[in-house]
């Protein structure tokens, strides 16, 4: 790995060379200070003021610097206006091509300031990093937090460049216009979905793309799939394309969404029927809390080896997971006439050790080219989105029994019937399309340098997150540690253990919160069958719908945050908001008053169900950018973590739906929602002690 520092030589504008950030200055000064507190000349209040007035003159001088060139480029393209204003009147072709390669050669020259711009917050970024490193301090917190909301502060110009954006918007729409639209009365406006094909504009648009980072519905999805991105930021882009689409391949991405898509289906299809299965083999219609739970529980070792297995294969695991799929559906079917309550919670089990989950989020993590990175992530959470749907409305079109050479199908074994085909005729297409992508040198991937870098950049739109820059590592020697330790430092997690450790107080919030809304709604979903037949005499049918509707919001819900209350308020209101609506929906739910109603009950549901999904993707948006950046690989990963929390939570709830029906059906409701909202309560006052130790 090249060092930043000559790096930033190699690729620095000669002409600008004085108005870059002095790296080697800097790290002189960083080991000057280790130095001069060793000898006790320097005490740590004078540290941080030295230190901070240096940081301060170095990103006025990289400001003014930029604002001073984005004022000769707004004066050129003023000129370039008023020439175009000129051919409105008196068209001429070989001057329109001359005005397009003006606009051209300003859109070259506003590139070379983004990278400019990129160079600079890079190095800011990493010589914050190395102070804190060398001096054990949390200075970064301090100095992110102190200027990244002043009305002076010149460090959120290079971090949020709505100027450079108007430059690039005028470049963009006006070769748009020259290029595209001579007579026509439409404007790039009027096709907003059009991509702009001239080069120059696309590598502008890259360029804006890696500086920025947006909250729009499709990024908002992408970070909450917790597909943590670990590509090397100075990479040259061309050998990182090269690279990435050597792996690709478009019909084992779309085989990784369906095994996403069906096994969220095969999931939640038997939630409205698993009652109904229970009682039919002499159970309890609450043992229906083991049934959908045994899956969950086998999730929770599953997760761990198909991670590990995806370190040296793809194809492999998916091969596994599909076989497995198919003989536990089919097992989970086979019960009914066997009468054999065992046989279906092994059928369940086969189930959930075949969850492929975490090698569906590492294809998309390192196998995808990064510029479809995000609609990929989007896209995995679509498909889980859309098989939480599909799951209960398939179970309500399954209204049939007949039998077959003494094989029952009906409401209860259809599920299973159904799915086994289903992963049948997948594991048919997954040998047929599937191909293994080809892998890089281990001793290469573990030099990559992580995504973590962009934690400060994140801390000037959420200080939440600055609690996550203690547990980053800078990767270049300072003469303090040897290159080992350096590596060390970058490491993978190898075990559970060493992973738990790296995570912050905050990200152990986060995690606790999510923990918090996985109990909440498994305890919704699973139970929905027996609480409406209990109270209201709902058919499988109508439970069918009621959950069919829950799972339609999780688009509309993620759509609307996303694109709009994202940009509202600052993640951390939305997430306490949230949780508090969560606990709101739980305390309706309780039944308090006689009779308990179906729009109390539904009202109350569509309350805590949208609530958490909304707490669920900024929850797991912020994860996503706040996670230790060795926690971006291995298998012992980020993902990995989050599944694991929210599969506990979902073995604990079924577990405690079963124990509470011991009380009867007339006190499961009260006693599984008071668990929930003593965990809703906590996460609430844990995020709260978060915030005002942060402030």
């Amino acid at each position: 790995m090249v060092a930043f520092g000559k790096n930033l030589k190699e690729r620095s504008i000669q002409e600008w060379q004085e108005y870059y950030i002095n790296y080697k200055l800097m790290k002189k000064k960083v080991k000057q200070y280790g130095q001069q507190i060793e000898v006790g000349s320097l005490d740590r209040r004078h540290l941080l003021k030295d230190f901070s007035r240096m940081l301060d003159h170095q990103i006025e001088k990289i400001a003014l610097f930029m604002l001073e060139q984005q004022g000769l480029l707004s004066s050129r393209l003023q000129k370039l206006r008023e020439w175009h204003d000129t051919l409105q009147d008196e068209p001429d072709i070989s001057q329109i091509s001359n005005l397009r390669e003006a606009y051209r050669s300003v859109g070259k020259d506003l590139l070379q300031l983004l990278v400019f711009i990129d160079m600079n917050a890079i190095g800011i970024r990493k010589i914050l990093k190395k102070f804190d490193k060398r001096f054990g301090y949390r200075f970064t917190n301090y100095y992110v937090k102190t200027r990244s909301d002043h009305p002076y502060s010149q460090l959120q110009q290079l971090f949020r460049h709505v100027g450079l954006g108007a430059v690039v918007g005028a470049i963009s729409r006006n070769l748009h216009e020259l290029q595209n639209n001579q007579g026509s009365y439409l404007s790039i406006y009027d096709q907003p979905v059009l991509p702009l094909q001239d080069p120059v504009v696309d590598s502008i648009k890259n360029a804006v793309d890696r500086l920025t980072h947006s909250t729009n519905f499709l990024g908002f999805m992408a970070q909450h799939a917790l597909i943590m991105q670990d590509e090397d930021l100075l990479m040259p882009q061309d050998e990182q394309a090269d690279q990435e689409e050597g792996r690709y391949h478009f019909m084992s991405l779309l085989l990784n969404l369906a095994n996403t898509f069906l096994y969220m289906v095969n999931t939640y299809i038997i939630v409205p029927t698993a009652d109904d299965y229970s009682m039919s083999l002499g159970a309890a219609a609450t043992v229906c809390g083991v049934v959908i739970g045994a899956m969950a529980v086998a999730q929770l070792f599953s997760s761990v080896y198909f991670s590990a297995w995806s370190n040296k294969s793809y194809f492999k695991p998916l091969i596994f997971s599909s076989i497995v799929l198919f003989f536990g559906n089919l097992l989970y079917a086979l019960a009914y006439n066997s009468n054999s309550l065992a046989l279906l919670l092994i059928g369940r089990l086969l189930c959930g050790f075949g969850s492929a989950r975490a090698v569906n989020r590492r294809y998309i993590s390192d196998c995808v080219p990064l510029k479809i990175r995000m609609q990929a992530s989007a896209g995995f959470v679509s498909a889980s989105a859309l098989g939480m749907a599909c799951g209960p409305a398939l179970a309500g079109l399954l209204q049939t029994n007949f039998k077959i050479y003494n094989l029952t199908f009906n409401q209860d074994t259809l599920p299973g019937w159904v799915m086994a085909v289903a992963w049948l005729m997948y594991l048919v297409w997954l040998a047929l399309s599937f191909r293994e992508p080809s892998r890089e040198p281990e001793e290469i991937i573990t030099t990559n340098e992580h995504k973590s870098d962009e934690t400060m950049e994140k801390g000037l739109k959420n200080p939440l997150l600055l609690a996550s820059e203690g547990t980053e590592h800078d990767d270049e020697d300072d003469g303090n540690g040897s290159e080992e330790s350096a590596k060390d430092s970058r490491e993978p997690a190898n075990s559970i253990v060493a992973a738990y450790k790296l995570l912050t107080p905050s990200v152990k919030v986060q995690l606790l919160i999510y923990f918090m809304l996985k109990y909440a709604m498994e305890i919704l979903l699973s139970e929905s069958s027996v609480v409406t037949t209990y109270y209201f005499g709902w058919s499988m049918s109508s439970v069918s719908i009621f959950l069919f509707c829950l799972g339609l919001t999780v688009l509309p819900v993620n759509l609307v945050v996303g694109s709009y209350i994202s940009n509202m308020f600052e993640d951390r209101q939305i997430l306490l908001a949230s949780e508090i609506m969560v606990c709101v929906g739980i305390l309706l739910s309780f039944h308090v008053v006689i009779p308990y109603t179906v729009p109390q009950y539904v009202i109350s549901g569509f309350i805590m169900f949208v609530s958490a999904e909304v707490l669920e993707g900024v929850n797991l948006s912020l994860l996503s950018r706040v996670m230790s950046s060795r926690l971006s690989r291995g298998t012992y990963n980020g993902g990995l973590l989050s599944t694991e929390a929210g599969t506990i939570a979902r073995v604990i709830a079924d577990a405690t739906i079963t124990l509470a029906g011991f009380l009867g059906q007339s006190m499961l409701l009260n006693v599984t929602l008071i668990p929930s909202l003593i965990i809703c309560v906590g996460s609430i006052v844990a995020t709260c002690f978060t915030y005002n130790s942060l402030y």
